[in-house]
């Protein structure tokens, strides 16, 4: 798609149950950019974002293991593969319990995220965490963190500098939906793609800003990828979410019975590497999979990564200019 690498990818945000954690980069200069190389990767296995856990390990005392409440800030990650896993495991049974109220679904989605950002960084405590959580949940973890260390690949360097975006609230999860399941309908792109794309683009309408290329909107078209393939407002979800479905099906991603349906084709061409096309197609994938997957990605935060560590950008981060990262942008 000639068009620049989305905010999240450019900053290498997104990680496994990081998304674009940097969530999307948006550019400027500075912006760091996606590799060109072309050398395929394994794709992340798919399985069901959960299912039954067996073995569950409790976390230490020292450890969080039930996810925060929102408005306590950011969640903590476990430092140890048996902490890890014990959250993992709580997080998961959150999420899947029909009872879990909205703001107990969004925490536990965000600690989530963070936990899976941990794993994505420590590869050596994979076997570990596997062999805590039981078959099932393993293989969804493995899923997401493949994942996010796909993206992470995409990030040359981490910045010394926080980034100029803001970061708004994200449309409805259901509403969202609704234009993902409208784009399936009319061009035949399968829903759980569109909202892959849009996940690891700009963590679903979250980040606002424009990328090194021009690129902008919660699906991050370049202008004149827009001009050709869009209509209305950039800025809309609704109206990128339909163009995105309109691009991807004109490049093989139509999947209605004797269409193309190549998937992989046609993100490839929305962002020329293997490893975008293998980190959304994991997130799908998991959707495709289970329904509690989405509403949990709709939960997962901005996070930049940077060379002092990973920061938050909460909704209401707002900066028109770059600045130092500090030790207090880590808290």
């Amino acid at each position: 798609m000639t068009r620049a690498a989305g905010l999240l990818i450019a900053a290498a945000l997104v990680a496994a149950g990081c998304g674009r954690d940097q969530d999307p980069t948006i550019g400027r200069e500075a912006v760091p950019t996606p590799s060109t190389s072309t050398t395929s990767t394994t794709a992340a296995p798919v399985a069901p974002v959960s299912g039954p856990t067996t073995t569950a390990v409790p976390a230490p005392a020292t450890t969080t293991t039930a996810a925060p409440a929102v408005g306590e800030g950011r969640p903590v990650a476990a430092t140890d593969p048996a902490g890890l896993a014990a959250q993992l495991v709580e997080v998961d049974r959150v999420i899947h319990d029909p009872a879990t109220s909205p703001a107990a679904l969004a925490a536990a989605a965000h600690l989530q995220q963070v936990a899976l950002r941990r794993l994505v960084d420590n590869p050596t405590w994979d076997g570990e965490v596997a062999g805590r959580v039981g078959p099932f949940l393993a293989a969804a973890i493995a899923a997401n963190v493949g994942a996010g260390r796909e993206l992470r690949q995409l990030v040359r360097n981490p910045r010394s500098t926080l980034p100029a975006w803001r970061i708004v609230e994200p449309a409805p999860a259901a509403e969202l939906r609704s234009y993902y399941e409208a784009g399936e309908a009319e061009f035949g792109v399968p829903w759980q793609y569109l909202a892959g794309v849009h996940l690891t683009e700009t963590r679903m309408g979250r980040l606002r800003g424009v990328s090194t290329a021009g690129a902008r909107g919660p699906m991050q078209f370049i202008p004149s990828t827009w001009e050709a393939y869009g209509e209305g407002d950039i800025e809309s979800n609704e109206d990128a979410i339909r163009a995105a479905a309109r691009y991807l099906a004109a490049n093989g991603g139509d999947c209605r019975p004797g269409a193309p349906c190549d998937l992989d084709n046609a993100l490839y061409r929305y962002n020329p590497t293997p490893r975008y096309v293998n980190a959304v197609k994991a997130y799908a994938e998991q959707m495709r999979a289970d329904e509690r997957s989405y509403p949990a990605y709709h939960g997962w935060q901005v996070y930049y990564l940077t060379t002092l560590g990973d920061v938050w950008l909460p909704v209401g981060y707002e900066a028109t200019e770059e600045r130092p990262v500090t030790d207090a942008d880590l808290r």
